[in-house]
């Protein structure tokens, strides 16, 4: 699926389906200052990933006719996803409810790339011509650069919330990763 011009979208979605799974499965098993660090890494591949697909991907198969129905199931557990995200932030890696209510948000994560996987991905496979999706590749890099690095849910899913909001709500997330990452180099955090 990489043809001469570049990454392929659904190539590129798929490894990214896997690092999300990988990060999952760490943030799972590890503890203490790991955990928080893996959790914190997985709050901003999950979001910058999302961010680009509701803008990008969601949109390039609706425009080949991936019916509604699926794409707008995708977008509501996306959104469900932002809300969950947020609680275990606030929860904090320690919290005693932690560990369950994490387990649970990633057996969802999981089903919701494999249903990408198997109905969106499948589509746009069959349907868009592979320099479309090279460029859809392109078209989601460059998303994904101004996506936020943590959920908004209050912003919702769609395509013209994360054009509008997602810009400036990115700038400020990437201030607080540099200032928590600087203090956390500095022994502060």
């Amino acid at each position: 699926m990489v043809s001469q011009n570049g990454t392929d979208v659904i190539d590129l979605l798929l490894a990214q389906h896997g690092q999300i799974k990988n990060a999952l499965e760490s943030v799972r098993t590890a503890t203490g200052a790991d955990k928080q660090r893996g959790f914190d890494d997985l709050v901003r591949l999950l979001a910058v990933h999302e961010a680009a697909e509701e803008e990008v991907v969601h949109p390039a198969a609706r425009m080949h006719k991936v019916a509604d129905e699926i794409v707008d199931n995708r977008l509501h557990e996306e959104d469900e996803a932002k809300h969950v995200l947020s609680e275990l932030a606030e929860l904090g890696v320690d919290h005693a409810e932690f560990d369950a209510k994490f387990r649970e948000f990633a057996a969802k994560v999981v089903e919701h790339a494999e249903m990408e996987e198997k109905e969106e991905f499948s589509q746009l496979l069959t349907h868009a011509s592979p320099q479309e999706r090279v460029s859809l590749a392109s078209v989601v890099r460059f998303a994904e650069a101004l996506a936020p690095t943590r959920p908004h849910p209050g912003f919702g899913e769609s395509a013209a919330a994360n054009l509008l909001a997602g810009p400036p709500l990115a700038v400020f997330d990437r201030i607080r990763d540099a200032i928590r990452d600087w203090r956390r180099q500095s022994g502060d955090a």
